[in-house]
Formats: structure tokens, C-alpha cells, sequence
């Protein structure tokens, strides 16, 4: 638990803050008693209607960083503002102006999503003349209509999610928190929810979502920050980032892929000087080089692996991904077995999350 002992310490910088920002985070900082430090310094400054992402791998601080901003926990220090309210001195107007989707799912599985959604109404004090409306509207928005009078307990993980995301919005809040909400399901299920968030979004709400998804973000979010050991270590729109931070992937699939093969491939690769120190990363079948100077130098990779007596089956030279520009920043080149392309879940296996 975060130290709570007193007050959060508060922003000097209050009198600057921009009133049409639907989040103003300012030098959010988290620390356990034990003196660990789960977030450092976090600020963000998310625009009405905007959707808006937050990545890294588990253990990065994302679901310690998004509890301080809808107020389950008070930052050791820095000031949060939603919507205009201040987190610290008035945080059940904060409570009332958002949507929290955490990542266990809140609904009774013994009502079905009318009778879930009923409660949900009842809840956030939706006026009893408003509600049948609301919640034939947002039955059908998750497309749930076919079971609303269905038992949730027979519904597939995606089904319970979707009815979970449902029974945030029932008071229209102007921001809604989405905290790694397509965790564990399948694709099927998880393009479908994606679906639903670009919906509420279109509508005006502002998104907030985490994610160990990079091609998740890069579908659907118009800006995002990248978090890693509690710090943002950058922000910017996917295209941007990648523009900035990304490098080319040249990769390469061997007729032999016996690690022996492999090793040598790499070796011959390294020795490569144009390529001024390239990234290397061993596939199942083959090997990825990350580099700026992929398109100037391909041509000599050839070259290389045949005098290395290496075969080369197939070969692909592909743009940065979400997942390159994290590889990037982080220079996390420590595990030959890490795959390019694969996202922050399979990066990070073993980590605990925040």
C-alpha cells in the first residue's frame, strides 16, 4: 500500500492548469512504505475526447499510476485533476465524472446485463425515468441484445467484459479508465471490444487505456506514453514514435535454423561495420537485425552469410512497430530467445505487475 500518512504533497504549479484538459497529471510519484518507488514523476496531459494509451511491461507501475488518477490511492506526490476536479480535495466529484473498467470483471455472473446494468444505474443514481433507455442503448452498443435476459455466468470471457465496459458508462461519464481490459482474451474477442472503445470515443468520451498490446495502441489510440520502471519514457502519437525512435527489421529465416546455424548467421551479421552496431535477435527459424542503416547495407547481408556458409531460405524487411520503438528506448537486448514483433507480454514473462 502506498504511504498514506498524510496529505498528498500538491503542485505549485495549480495556477497553470488548462481547464479543457480531461487529465492533468502533474509529477504523480508513488512509494511503498518499504521505500520501493512504483511510479516516478509521472505527468500527463490528456485532451478532452482524445484516446489516449499507456504501455509497458508488467511491473511498469500502469495499474499503480491509473489507481492514483480515478483516486483508489493518493500519490505520495504530485496533484491530479479530472475533468476540472481536483483528485486530492474533491474526489467524489472525480468518482462521479469517470468510468473505471478494472482488469478482474465487477459483474454479478447471477443477474443477467439488464439486471446488471439496472444495479449499475441504481448505483451512480441515473434517474429511474432514464434508465430503460440508457440501457437499451448500451445493450446495444456492446451487442448484447440477443442475451440481455440471460444468466452472465454462461457468457465467454469477451461477453463479460464487454458487459463490464457497459456498466461504466451507464452515467455518461466524460472519461473512462480502462485498465488492461482485453487481457487473456482471445483475438476474436478482443477486436470486438476494440470496436466497442473506438465507438465511446467517437461519441466524445476520452479514453484512457493501458495495455501490454502494442498493436493494440497502435490501432487505437491517438497519442500514448511509454512507461518503464514507474518513469514515462516517451510520449507522442504511434506514428510519430515510430518515426522517431523505430528502425528498420531485416529479417531472416535459415534452410538450416540448428543453433549452431544460427549462431554463426549472427556472428557474421555483428562483423557487418556499416552497420555501426546493429540489434540482433534470434527467431525460431532464423534471426531479426534492427538498424537505421537496414535499406543502405541489405544487400551485403548476403554476402556475409555465404561466406559464413550460412543458407538463407527467406528474408523480410518490414517497418518499425510499437514493439521496436519500446525495444529501442529501453535497449533491452538481453535475451537472445526475445522476439521482434511479439509485444510487451512475452517481454516481460515472469515480471509481476504493479
Amino acid at each position: 500500500m502506498a504511504n498514506r500518512q498524510s496529505q498528498p504533497q500538491q503542485s505549485t504549479a495549480d495556477q497553470s492548469r488548462e481547464p479543457d484538459l480531461a487529465i492533468d497529471a502533474r509529477d504523480v510519484t508513488v512509494t511503498y512504505r518499504d521505500g520501493t518507488k512504483a511510479v516516478r514523476g509521472v505527468s500527463l496531459r490528456i485532451e478532452k475526447g482524445e484516446f489516449f494509451g499507456f504501455l509497458g511491461p508488467n511491473g511498469a507501475g500502469k495499474t499503480t499510476t491509473i489507481k492514483s488518477l480515478v483516486t483508489l490511492l493518493y500519490p505520495t506526490q504530485g496533484s491530479v485533476r479530472i475533468n476540472g476536479y481536483d483528485a486530492a480535495t474533491d474526489p467524489q466529484m472525480v468518482r462521479r465524472s469517470i468510468g473505471y473498467m478494472a482488469q478482474e470483471t465487477s459483474i454479478d455472473r447471477e443477474l443477467t446485463p439488464r439486471e446488471n446494468l439496472q444495479l449499475a444505474c441504481k448505483l451512480y443514481g441515473v434517474p429511474a425515468e432514464q434508465r430503460d433507455e440508457r440501457i437499451e442503448t448500451l445493450l446495444d452498443l456492446v451487442d448484447l441484445q440477443d442475451v440481455a435476459d440471460t444468466r452472465s455466468e454462461k457468457f465467454s470471457g469477451g461477453m463479460k467484459k464487454r458487459l463490464d465496459a457497459a456498466s461504466v458508462l451507464v452515467h455518461r461519464p466524460p472519461v473512462v479508465f480502462l485498465d488492461e481490459p482485453t487481457t487473456g482474451l482471445d483475438p476474436e474477442a478482443r477486436l470486438r471490444l476494440w470496436e466497442y472503445f473506438e465507438r465511446i470515443n467517437e461519441q466524445g468520451t476520452t479514453v484512457f487505456l493501458t495495455t501490454q498490446y502494442l498493436e493494440e495502441a497502435d490501432e487505437l489510440c491517438d497519442r500514448l506514453s511509454l512507461l518503464q520502471n514507474g518513469q514515462v519514457i516517451a510520449t507522442g502519437s504511434p506514428e510519430t514514435l515510430k518515426s522517431e525512435f523505430g528502425m528498420d527489421v531485416f529479417e531472416i529465416t535459415l534452410e538450416n535454423p540448428a543453433e549452431e546455424q544460427i549462431e554463426r548467421g549472427v556472428q557474421a551479421i555483428r562483423r557487418i561495420d556499416a552497420l555501426e552496431d546493429p540489434i540482433v535477435r534470434t527467431t525460431d527459424d532464423g534471426f531479426a537485425i534492427r538498424s537505421d542503416r537496414i535499406r543502405e547495407v541489405a544487400s551485403e547481408f548476403f554476402s556475409a552469410l555465404d561466406d559464413a556458409g550460412v543458407s538463407v531460405s527467406d528474408f523480410d524487411v518490414r517497418s518499425p512497430t510499437l514493439d521496436d520503438v519500446f525495444l529501442a528506448l529501453t535497449d533491452d537486448s538481453s535475451a537472445d530467445d526475445d522476439r521482434i514483433g511479439t509485444g510487451m507480454a512475452s517481454m516481460s514473462a515472469g515480471e509481476v505487475s504493479t
